[in-house]
């Protein structure tokens, strides 16, 4: 179920003084404001004793940070609905307050900007306040840290809030340029006759971070790579690059994205190479010792009629070159032609490009003849989607906006949650040896291996 009918009356943050909701939440809220689609109270609840012209003045500061150009009234709207609760999560005394706060309040959405380790704990909590019927639910990622944990988490939480009311976020489906890939794909003649393994010889995914984990060492070091944007981001970002054309109804796409992650066997850790940039031990709340990964490329399969064959390569790590998020679609290489004395020779495949980071767009890889010369280059087609549309909307900014009116389109369903962490099950289980790799490159030596035999890795530019 995809939609529930009824408009939140009231959300409630836990973690209103956290980083998150300083970076994303606040300033989503107001934008949310700015747009008329905020029309109910929200409150905070944290640890800290503060009053609720404490919290209006962190929510200024984080707004003026994040967004240009404040409008006062605006802002003064979003301050007005704001108030605040303080206490510990475990202590019960703290819904009892949560429960008068709402008052009349007949559908909330409880938004967890917290860590993974507090959903359980609060949704019990309001379980046992009598807050968690008709109410809904948002946690943030990652939703367990392995299968086995994610399964059991989840049918602790789905007792108390059911599936249709258990909102998991994962912000990359809020991002508008993973939205477009679905568009460009179905919306374009352009595309879709060749996207398949008729046409295709490989798909690349890269998600390159130029900066390391500095001020996030202790939460990084007990998730690594894998958790942090393999297990979630990029292989949602895979699914909408290689599914089916959606139809019918409102899970059309959820649907063709659980149908990708299906056919897809486990991926095989003789197929992986995992990296830790060097330094990464020396900072802050990291283990001496540690062995969590910093870069991961991985080799995968989808087994079904449309990419038999066509190996599917997925590469992430911190301290690369550029920040730098794409989708390459790499086709086959045209045969060579001959006619008279002449010669047309294809020394390499062209490339589609999807950029799904900031510097969103689409690039074309062609080759044209050598002006004067019988042989081709490679030029490019290039499109900055916001040079001609504009600039849109943040993640966080959609992902609450749906949440509030009911709509888990773009919330990933547990169903596919629990098939990707199938597929990446085996590399936590036997992981590869962690290899080293110099900050500044484009990590372990042994990772260009893996996509040699396909023209090798496409180095992206950068852009975020």
């Amino acid at each position: 179920m995809l939609h529930v009918s009824e408009t939140a009356d009231a959300l409630v943050v836990f973690g209103i003084t956290g980083d998150l909701a300083r970076r994303m939440t606040l300033p989503a809220l107001y934008r949310l404001t700015e747009q008329g689609l905020l029309t109910c109270s929200v409150i905070g609840v944290g640890r800290r004793p503060l009053r609720d012209d404490e919290l209006a003045e962190q929510a200024r500061e984080s707004v003026t940070a994040a967004v240009d150009d404040v409008d006062e009234k605006v802002l003064a709207d979003l301050l007005s609905r704001l108030h605040y609760i303080g206490g510990d999560a475990e202590d019960g005394s703290l819904y009892d307050r949560l429960r008068d706060a709402l008052g009349e309040a007949t559908a909330p959405v409880f938004y967890l900007a917290t860590p993974p380790s507090m959903f359980l704990e609060v949704a019990e909590e309001l379980a046992g306040a009598g807050l968690a019927d008709n109410a809904r639910l948002v946690v943030e990622k990652p939703f367990g840290s392995d299968l086995r944990s994610a399964r059991e988490l989840n049918e602790r939480l789905t007792a108390i809030f059911p599936e249709d009311r258990l909102y998991r976020i994962d912000h990359f489906l809020g991002k508008e340029p993973v939205q477009d890939i679905i568009y460009l794909r179905f919306a374009n003649a352009l595309f879709e006759p060749v996207w398949s393994r008729e046409d295709v010889d490989s798909i690349q995914i890269t998600l390159a971070e130029d900066f390391g984990v500095e001020g996030r060492g202790s939460f990084y070091d007990n998730v690594g790579a894998i958790r942090d944007v393999v297990q979630n981001h990029l292989l949602q970002v895979l699914a909408l690059a290689a599914m089916e054309p959606p139809s019918g109804g409102e899970d059309a796409i959820p649907r063709r994205r659980l149908d990708v992650f299906r056919a897809m066997p486990a991926v095989d850790p003789d197929n992986a190479v995992l990296g830790q940039y060097e330094g990464y031990r020396e900072i802050e709340g990291v283990a001496p010792k540690s062995d969590t990964e910093t870069f991961v490329a991985l080799r995968l399969e989808i087994e079904n009629w449309r990419w038999a064959g066509i190996p599917i390569f997925i590469r992430a790590g911190k301290a690369l070159p550029v920040s730098a998020t794409e989708v390459v679609v790499r086709l086959q290489r045209v045969p060579q032609l001959r006619w008279g004395s002449h010669r047309l020779r294809t020394p390499g495949n062209d490339d589609i490009v999807l950029r799904v980071g900031r510097n969103a767009g689409v690039t074309i890889g062609i080759r044209a003849k050598t002006p004067g010369k019988e042989v081709s280059q490679p030029v490019s087609l290039d499109l900055h989607f916001t040079d001609e549309l504009g600039e849109p909307p943040e993640p966080y900014e959609r992902l609450l906006a749906d949440a509030l009116r009911g709509d888990s389109t773009l919330f990933p369903r547990w169903d596919v949650i629990e098939e990707t962490w199938r597929i990446v099950q085996p590399l936590l289980d036997s992981p590869p040896p962690l290899e080293r790799y110099a900050q500044g490159t484009w990590g372990p030596a042994s990772a260009d291996l893996l996509a040699a035999q396909n023209g090798g890795w496409r180095v992206p530019g950068g852009g975020g």
